[in-house]
């Protein structure tokens, strides 16, 4: 007895088949439901929506992935754009006068083609921006041409339009987006770009003067 106090006490009584049994699938069914709990929480994770426009990714004019991090913290204006409208000189000069004017220190001009609208876009995306450099000068960023509308919309437009509860109905809607990546104002293509050029610049210098605050 003695012997059997030091070494911790008495044996426990080998399991019965019909023990072993019960406590096997209890240990299969511990494991499976750590598998469903793992395999709810990458699906969870994958199917979580960014938070702010910021946080998506897009496709360059040249088809390269592209983060949309690198503008966080300032003020984007997000354009679908067109090379063949009626609205394209007089936006595309506007657009780059704004770009010009305010600098890309704290703002950008970011244009989406998009083909959905008769055949106001139809060439290929290095196509299309060569020619509004070619043509108009441009110099802030031309993405890859996207789908705005329906199921195959560009989930980073497709934040935009859901963020303002409209999608657009033709070329050069304009969205401004706060450097929170959230978005705070859009205007269609025929209202005049001096209102969107008075909130830009409103944006910019709280930007500017918040910066400064924080020095």
């Amino acid at each position: 007895m003695e012997a059997l106090e030091v070494l911790g006490g008495y044996p426990t009584k080998p399991l019965n088949p019909r023990a072993r049994m019960v406590r096997f699938l209890l240990s299969i069914m511990v494991c499976m439901g750590c598998l469903l709990m793992l395999h709810s929480f990458l699906n969870i994770s994958k199917s979580r929506k960014p938070q702010d426009f910021y946080s998506f990714e897009v496709k360059d004019a040249k088809g390269k992935s592209v983060s949309l991090e690198r503008y966080r913290g300032k003020a984007s204006l997000v354009v679908n754009v067109a090379s063949h409208s009626e609205h394209t000189e007089k936006n595309y000069r506007s657009l780059q006068e704004l770009h010009r004017e305010l600098g890309t220190s704290h703002f950008n001009v970011l244009a989406f083609p998009c083909g959905q609208f008769g055949d106001t876009e139809m060439g290929a995306s290095r196509d299309i921006e060569a020619y509004a450099k070619n043509t108009y000068s441009v110099t802030f960023t031309i993405f890859s041409k996207v789908k705005i509308m329906g199921s195959e919309a560009e989930p980073a437009f497709k934040f935009i339009t859901d963020s303002v509860k409209k999608v657009p109905k033709w070329n050069f809607w304009k969205f401004l987006v706060n450097p929170e990546g959230q978005v705070v104002r859009f205007w269609k293509a025929e209202e005049p770009a001096e209102s969107v050029r008075k909130e830009a610049i409103t944006m910019v210098r709280q930007i500017i003067l918040k910066k400064r605050t924080e020095l």
